[in-house]
């Protein structure tokens, strides 16, 4: 059973409280944050609250957003409160004993939407199911495979435990690793608190759940509040408590995606997902088997406005013809296979050849326009690919490094010219037809496709370094060259504001 969506601030414009940072967490980098408890307010009653959006979905681990642990041998007293096998559970382990055991019958696996997912407890209530009460999006989770309720005045919380965020810890010592975005992370300890304290429910859009400001919340003694505006300090308590540590964390990792403001990613649950690794919050895409083509955002425009992304070439495999670049996400919906993405070699644009200067752009009837890295080409490893795209002109411009190209590969695009077009890539309206456009990455079925090749993509939250640091027209987005005037980066609010 999937859980039923319940949409996330991604779909209207003003939230009245806007989050502004989150942070990334990547499994394969171990990554978390921990603090050492004090002496515990009321070791039978807290609550968890955290916003999350996933990238790693399906595997038999477990990932851990918040746990408690207070002894080496990971029996006496822990806490585990995530989603397991793409459910959301808690699990309580006291003395080597499972005591609690909670995990959701509806799975949530949209790595494209944020979800607001929340543990309260109290085991003094007198009905077994109010002990531990976990909620998603502001709506209590009732139908559990596995249900095992907290005694009676169990309890949980002790002092001088570790409490981790973005890890989980196994009976046998074996951590696993959150993979996703964590924005407004919330403990507090002493106290059941109700979703209605954390997030409410859009007046004009019933459906929609949208955070509300916990600074004003009672925390206890071991409480904190993770609102991880410092890139300095990202696991600073902004309510004034001990800070956590962070590991293998760094500032890069520091996120303007939010609960209030969604920026595109790829979405692992992507129906050409297989052959592709995808880490760094579902924005660094490494194919690991060949001739095949990966698309997909979460966030995708249609018939309007002016859009514009990154990609850095990290390590391009030009004997196989790793490609970049827009499509038409409707005519491949239902395409499994790289052989219906690009077809043939008579699909170069008029005027670049097999040897053209800025490597090869290539459009399909009504599918899209991508470069490709080749020997032949001056693209490299490094480089970072730039892309516009038009839709109220119906037309795509493509960059490097700093310079837009014309058709035949030397500088000439001028994104900002309108309806004249200057130096655009394609002009193709079956492209542009009013279906979604997103994001692409493959390798070219013409060459061996044997070689990965490893693509950043900066959709607005790069997951490499930025040296200089632009912002789109309305203020959105952190990229490496000037956006072009008019463009906006790919994201919530820009696509409300454009309808």
């Amino acid at each position: 059973m999937t859980a039923p969506l319940i949409l996330g601030t991604n779909s209207i414009k003003d939230t009245g409280f806007d989050v502004a940072n989150s942070i990334r967490f990547n499994s394969g980098d171990s990554a978390f944050m921990t603090k050492t408890s004090t002496t515990v307010t009321n070791d039978k009653k807290f609550t968890v609250s955290a916003w999350c959006k996933r990238s790693k979905l399906g595997s038999s681990s477990e990932f851990g957003i918040f746990k408690t642990i207070s002894d080496s041998n990971n029996q006496n007293k822990n806490i585990q409160f995530g989603f397991y096998h793409d459910s959301i559970y808690f699990a309580f382990v006291d003395g080597g004993s499972v005591t609690v055991n909670k995990v959701s019958t509806a799975v949530f696996r949209d790595s494209s939407a944020w979800y607001h997912v929340m543990l309260a407890v109290d085991s003094t209530q007198g009905t077994a199911a109010n002990r531990n009460r976990i909620y998603v999006n502001g709506t209590e989770v009732t139908s559990f495979s596995t249900d095992t309720n907290a005694g009676a005045d169990e309890t949980f919380l002790s002092t001088s435990c570790n409490i981790d965020v973005g890890r989980y810890t196994g009976t046998s010592g074996t951590h696993r690793y959150f993979d996703g975005y964590l924005a407004e992370v919330v403990f507090i300890d002493g106290l059941q608190l109700a979703p209605t304290d954390f997030g409410e429910f859009d007046s004009d859009s019933p459906r929609i759940w949208k955070p509300k400001d916990p600074s004003s919340l009672t925390f206890g003694n071991n409480g904190f509040y993770l609102d991880f505006k410092d890139s300095s300090n990202l696991g600073n308590d902004a309510n004034g408590g001990t800070d956590l540590t962070e590991s293998n964390i760094v500032a890069i990792d520091q996120c303007t995606d939010t609960c209030t403001n969604n920026f595109a990613t790829f979405t692992s649950e992507n129906h050409t997902y297989s052959g592709f690794t995808v880490s760094e919050g579902n924005l660094k895409v490494v194919t690991t088997s060949g001739q095949k083509g990966l698309h997909g955002t979460s966030i995708m425009p249609t018939d309007s406005g002016k859009w514009y992304f990154e990609v850095k070439i990290d390590d391009g495999a030009p004997g196989d013809g790793s490609r970049v670049g827009i499509m038409n996400y409707q005519t491949q919906l239902n395409n499994s296979s790289y052989t219906g993405v690009i077809n043939t070699p008579s699909q170069v644009l008029a005027g670049c050849t097999t040897s053209c200067k800025s490597a090869k752009h290539f459009e399909g009837d009504a599918q899209g326009v991508m470069v490709e890295y080749t020997s032949s080409g001056d693209f490299a490893d490094g480089d970072i690919v730039q892309f516009a795209m038009d839709l109220d002109n119906k037309a795509i411009y493509i960059g490097r490094n700093g310079t837009f190209l014309s058709r035949t590969g030397s500088s000439g695009g001028d994104p900002t010219s309108g309806s004249s077009k200057t130096g655009a890539i394609t002009t193709n309206t079956n492209i542009m037809d009013g279906s979604p456009m997103t994001a692409y990455t493959g390798i070219s079925i013409g060459g061996g496709g044997s070689a990965d090749h490893e693509m950043s993509f900066n959709f607005g939250n790069p997951p490499f370094s930025i040296s200089s640091g632009n912002t789109d027209t309305n203020g959105f987005g952190n990229f490496e060259h000037a956006v072009p005037s008019g463009y906006l980066a790919w994201c919530s609010k820009n696509l409300a504001e454009s309808g």
